[in-house]
């Protein structure tokens, strides 16, 4: 069961980031990949956010794996971030890489700071319920 809810939320969350590249491709025609970027600082986020929420609900654990590791882990993408570092390096465009590295690894751990603080906080407001 729990693979079928992972899979499931898998293709969710790699919908939502397509149709999320889809949205940012029609507007956006800078060097800097605005959509991935976006895409994994709001998935770093609600990742931090889940960690301490879901698990306050009292949710099966294959509904917080489904929720996390496919819904989440197939929104955000590592893989992605890293081949338009590369291109941005094979055409000479070091400076948009570096910034584009820099704000990634930073802002994806201050997304996921505050997103595990809003969690934690959140969970201590259900358990007063």
């Amino acid at each position: 069961m729990n693979y079928l809810l992972v899979g499931i939320a898998g293709i969710i969350g790699a919908l939502l980031r397509y149709l999320v590249g889809i949205y940012f491709g029609h507007w956006w025609f800078h060097d800097f990949p605005l959509a991935t970027f976006i895409i994994n600082m709001v998935g770093s986020f609600l990742l931090g956010w889940f960690t301490n929420l879901l698990p306050r609900f009292r949710l099966h654990p294959h509904v917080i794996t489904a929720l996390t590791t496919g819904l989440i882990g197939s929104f955000t993408t590592f893989s992605t971030f890293s081949v338009e570092t590369v291109q941005l390096i094979s055409t000479d465009k070091w400076g948009t890489a570096l910034l584009y590295v820099l704000l990634s690894l930073w802002g994806g751990l201050l997304f996921s700071w505050i997103g595990y603080r809003a969690g934690l906080k959140e969970s201590r407001g259900v358990n007063e319920c």
